[in-house]
C-alpha cells in the first residue's frame, strides 16, 4: 500500500497494490498494520455505501465533536471528484481544501480526518463506501454550502445535481462565526 501525504495535515491518499491476472484481480482495500505502520492508527465503526449519478453534488458535510467522523473513502466502481475542506480552528491550513480523483480502475482512496468537512462530485455514476471512526449522530451533522464562494472549489461539473438539504447549509464564513 502506498501512502501519500498532501498539503494538509492529517489527509493523505491511498493507493493499494493491485494484483491481476487473467482471472481478474485482488487488492486489500484496508490493512490495520499497513495503516499502523504508516502511523495511521484509527478504528472504524461504520461502513457507508451510497450510489450517485453522474453530476450528482453531496457534501460539503461533516458532524460536531463528540460525534466527528475521519472517514476512509473509496469507489468501487464510476469515478468522482472528492474534495476535502480543513476546519480545524487552529490548523494552519483552516480553510483550505485538497481535491482528488477517486476512480474505481486505480482503486485510489483517500483517508479524511475528523476536523474535515467532506463531499464529491460524481464525474461518472459512482457507488461509493466509506467507513467511519465514529457512528452516525443526526444531531451532531452540519455542513458548509457546496458552492460557497470564500472556499472557490472547481466542482468540474456543469449543472450539478444537489439535494435541497445541501442547498441550505451555511457557507464557510458564518459557520466560522
Amino acid at each position: 500500500m502506498e501512502i501519500r501525504k498532501t498539503s494538509i495535515e492529517g489527509l493523505i491518499e491511498i493507493f493499494p497494490r493491485i494484483f491481476q491476472d487473467e482471472r481478474g484481480y485482488f487488492l486489500e482495500t484496508y490493512s490495520v498494520k499497513a495503516f499502523a505502520d504508516a502511523g495511521l492508527e484509527m478504528t472504524f465503526v461504520q461502513d457507508n455505501l451510497s450510489f450517485s449519478k453522474k453530476g450528482v453534488v453531496r457534501g460539503l458535510h461533516f458532524q460536531n465533536a463528540p460525534f466527528a467522523q475521519g472517514k476512509l473513502v473509496r469507489v468501487i466502481t464510476g469515478k468522482v471528484l472528492d474534495i476535502a475542506v480543513d476546519i480545524r480552528p487552529n490548523s494552519p491550513t483552516f480553510g483550505k481544501w485538497e481535491s482528488f480523483v477517486l476512480d474505481a480502475e486505480r482503486a485510489n482512496m483517500a483517508y479524511v480526518p475528523e476536523g474535515f468537512a467532506h463531499g464529491f462530485a460524481a464525474l461518472e455514476n459512482s457507488l461509493f463506501s466509506y467507513k467511519c471512526t465514529n457512528v452516525y449522530d443526526k444531531d451532531s451533522e452540519s455542513g458548509i454550502l457546496w458552492n460557497d464562494k470564500d472556499l472557490a472549489i472547481d466542482w468540474q461539473i456543469i449543472n450539478p445535481i444537489i439535494s435541497e438539504k445541501d442547498e441550505l447549509l451555511s457557507t464557510f464564513s458564518t459557520l466560522n462565526k
